[in-house]
């Protein structure tokens, strides 16, 4: 017997087959398509109003992505366009590729390939090789929080995954799903960095973006009531 779970392909979602042996078959769009636009509708409604601070530009990105040789998910260029950069509820950073995303994701990077791991670590999909970062097949950084916690992405050819850690611990979390999903299950209370992880405010998001200039107070401001 196979069963089903939705797995994030490039800016969609595909249903997929789990088969015995540990693979995917694919089996249908359509559903997958609209669960994708469904949780970042979801987020940017949770959001509120873009609060943009450079111009789209998709040279930005594909900067970004040479000078990293890295690639990062659609939906999350999505939200850090409209947002970053953006602390969101107090805990999460988001940052933009025309300030300090660049900056951050490769020191991240080198960080964590400096990281001595030990033989028992937990990364799913990296069990032969143990974890991996950087690249067009290793994990990505993509946000972090002041508690510690990193947020990465994976691909597997054409499908997104994510996973979590908390910087103190040498295990990883998978979460097969986009980056929408993800940040609309943190954001709703769900254990999205490990067990027990969650981290939930109720009400309306609180949402701070911290000056370059020095003595300048942040912006803060909240989402539509929830």
């Amino acid at each position: 017997m196979t069963s089903a779970v939705f797995t994030a392909v490039a800016g969609n979602i595909v249903l997929m087959a789990a088969e015995a042996n540990g693979g995917y078959s694919r089996l249908s769009t359509v559903a997958g398509e609209r669960r994708f636009m469904d949780h970042l509708a979801a987020v940017l409604a949770m959001m509120g109003e873009p609060r943009r601070t450079h111009d789209h530009s998709a040279g930005t990105w594909q900067h970004l992505e040479a000078s990293c040789d890295v690639a990062v998910p659609d939906d999350y260029k999505s939200i850090v366009e409209a947002y970053a950069p953006v602390e969101v509820n107090w805990h999460l950073h988001l940052l933009h590729p025309s300030e300090d995303l660049g900056m951050w994701i490769g020191r991240t990077i080198e960080a964590f390939r400096d990281t001595v791991w030990g033989d028992d670590v937990a990364c799913p999909g990296f069990e032969e090789t143990g974890p991996q970062f950087g690249g067009r097949t290793g994990l990505v950084p993509l946000a972090g929080t002041d508690r510690g916690d990193y947020v990465f992405a994976a691909r597997d050819g054409d499908v997104w995954r994510i996973l979590t850690c908390d910087g103190n611990e040498q295990d990883f979390y998978e979460y097969r799903m986009g980056f929408a999903e993800w940040l609309h299950g943190w954001l709703t209370g769900g254990d999205m960095v490990g067990p027990d992880s969650s981290v939930f405010y109720p009400g309306p998001l609180r949402l701070e973006r911290f000056t370059r200039t020095a003595g300048e107070p942040s912006l803060v401001w909240e989402g539509p009531p929830r």
